[in-house]
C-alpha cells in the first residue's frame, strides 16, 4: 500500500482500472496499463509529452500469435517530428516488414530515423520516397495538415497507405477527395488510431459485436491534453488549432467501439484565457481551448465528446470512455445482462514488436495494418471509418463558432 500510496496519479489510475478490467476476465495474458515513465531507458529518442510512455512489457504478449504468411512487406517511413512517430509504432521490428526507405524534410531528423530504424535508405521528401518502386506500403506520420495531400501522392503510386490521425484536418473537402482517392486506387488505407487498441475500448468492441449492450444509448468519451505553452510542430500547425479538429481519440469511443457514426451535432465551446488562443494569435482564428461535442449517433442515441487543451489539473493527459446500451453498460468493467462474454484479450504481439505507447496500442495497430494487406482484407480503422471519427469534429467547431447551431454531418460508407 505505501507503494501505490507514492505512486504518481495517472499511474495510480491505470494501475486500479487494469485490476477492474482483469476482475472480469480482460486481463489473462494481457498488458497492463501502467506505464513507465517518459525519462526512462528508451527504444528510441522521444520527447517527454504525455501519451508517448510506453507500456510495460509483458513477457508473454506473443503467445499464441500465428503468422498469417512468410513474406515480408517493403515499407516505407515518412516524418520524424516531435513526436518522432514513424518510428514509434515498430514497423522495423515487425517480422512481416522490410523497411527499405525512411523520409523527414530536416536531414539531421532523417539521418536519426534512419539510424533507429536500421534503414540504409533515405529521401529528401514524401515525393520522391514514393517513387521508389521496390515501396509496398507507406507510413505517414507528418505534419496534420498534410496527411490528406500525402496520403493521396502514396496512392497515387500505387502503394498502401497508413496514417497518424487525424485523417484530414478542419476541411470537409479533403475528407471527399480522400475517400474518393482510396476508393479509386484499390489500396489498403488505415488511420493509426490508438484508441482502438487499448485495452478498454477493445474490450467494448467485442461486447458490442457479441450483442452485450445491444443500441448504444449513451456514449462519452474524452481526449484531455493540457499543455501550458503548447507543443511544438511543423510550420507551427498545433498552435491555437480547433480543439475538434484532433477529435479522433475520444471519437473512437463510439465510432471505434460500434463502426457507427455521428449524424448531427451542437458544440459548445468557452473562450480561452491562454495567449495562443487570443484573437489574432492564431493562424485559425479560434478562440477555443476546450470545447464539447453533443451527438446524435446512426443508432439514434446520444454522445458527448470532450476535447480540451487548457485546463490544468486532475488528468492532464486522458484518452477515455464509457458507453451505456440497452442491454449494458461498460466503464472500466462490463456491467449488464449477458453472462457470455467473448474474449476480451487483445490481440497478442508478434515476436520482438512492442507494445509501444497510447496504453500499449502502438504495435497492435501496425500489425493490423500488416495483416489486413497480407490477407488482402479490410483493416480496422478504414477510411469510412477515419473519416467519421474526423468530419464530426471538423462540423463541431463550426458549431461551436454559431453559437451551438446543430448541424448535419456528412457519412461515409464502404
Amino acid at each position: 500500500m505505501k507503494k501505490m500510496r507514492n505512486m504518481p496519479i495517472n499511474q495510480l489510475f491505470n494501475r486500479r482500472k487494469f485490476i477492474k478490467l482483469t476482475g472480469l476476465g480482460v486481463g489473462a495474458g494481457v498488458f497492463g496499463l501502467q506505464q513507465i515513465g517518459c525519462k526512462g531507458e528508451r527504444r528510441f529518442a522521444q520527447p517527454d509529452i504525455h501519451g508517448f510512455e510506453e507500456a510495460q512489457d509483458n513477457p508473454d504478449a506473443s503467445k499464441g500469435w500465428v503468422p498469417v504468411s512468410d513474406r515480408k512487406i517493403r515499407v516505407g517511413l515518412v516524418g520524424y517530428g516531435v513526436c518522432r512517430f514513424s518510428a514509434a509504432f515498430g514497423f522495423q521490428d515487425h517480422p512481416n516488414v522490410e523497411v527499405v526507405a525512411v523520409s523527414d524534410l530536416f536531414p539531421d531528423r532523417c539521418a536519426k530515423l534512419a539510424e533507429v530504424t536500421k534503414c540504409k535508405k533515405t529521401y529528401p521528401s514524401l515525393e520522391e520516397l514514393v517513387k521508389d518502386d521496390k515501396i509496398e506500403a507507406v507510413f505517414v506520420a507528418t505534419d496534420a495538415p498534410s496527411h490528406m495531400k500525402h496520403c493521396i501522392e502514396v496512392l497515387k503510386h500505387g502503394k498502401h497507405v497508413a496514417s497518424a490521425v487525424p485523417a484530414v484536418f478542419g476541411s470537409l473537402e479533403e475528407a471527399d477527395k480522400l475517400f474518393d482517392a482510396v476508393k479509386k486506387s484499390g489500396m489498403k488505407y488505415m488511420m493509426f488510431e490508438t484508441s482502438c487498441f487499448r485495452e478498454d475500448l477493445y474490450a467494448m468492441r467485442q461486447i458490442y459485436k457479441a450483442g452485450g449492450f445491444g443500441k448504444l444509448v449513451y456514449t462519452e468519451g474524452e481526449y484531455w491534453h493540457y499543455s501550458e505553452k503548447g507543443i511544438g510542430s511543423y510550420n507551427n500547425w498545433r498552435h491555437g488549432m480547433p480543439p475538434q479538429w484532433y477529435p479522433t481519440h475520444s471519437d473512437a469511443y463510439y465510432v471505434g467501439v460500434t463502426g457507427g457514426s455521428f449524424t448531427e451535432v451542437s458544440c459548445l465551446g468557452m473562450p480561452s484565457l491562454m495567449e495562443r488562443y487570443q484573437e489574432g494569435n492564431n493562424r485559425y482564428k479560434n478562440p477555443f481551448g476546450t470545447e464539447i461535442s453533443l451527438y446524435r449517433t446512426s443508432e439514434g442515441g446520444m454522445a458527448r465528446m470532450g476535447r480540451s487543451s487548457d485546463t490544468p489539473g486532475g488528468h492532464e493527459f486522458l484518452e477515455d470512455g464509457r458507453v451505456r446500451g440497452e442491454r449494458g453498460s461498460f466503464y472500466e468493467k462490463y456491467e449488464g445482462l449477458e453472462k457470455n462474454l467473448p474474449d476480451l484479450t487483445r490481440p497478442p504481439l508478434p515476436p520482438g514488436v512492442s507494445a509501444g505507447g497510447h496504453g500499449g496500442s502502438h504495435g497492435r495497430l501496425t500489425d493490423e495494418f500488416v495483416t489486413a494487406i497480407l490477407q488482402d482484407r479490410k483493416p480496422l480503422v478504414d477510411i469510412a471509418t477515419a473519416l467519421n471519427m474526423t468530419v464530426g469534429g471538423i462540423v463541431a467547431h463550426q458549431s461551436a463558432l454559431k453559437g451551438e447551431e446543430w448541424m448535419k454531418i456528412p457519412q461515409y460508407n464502404l
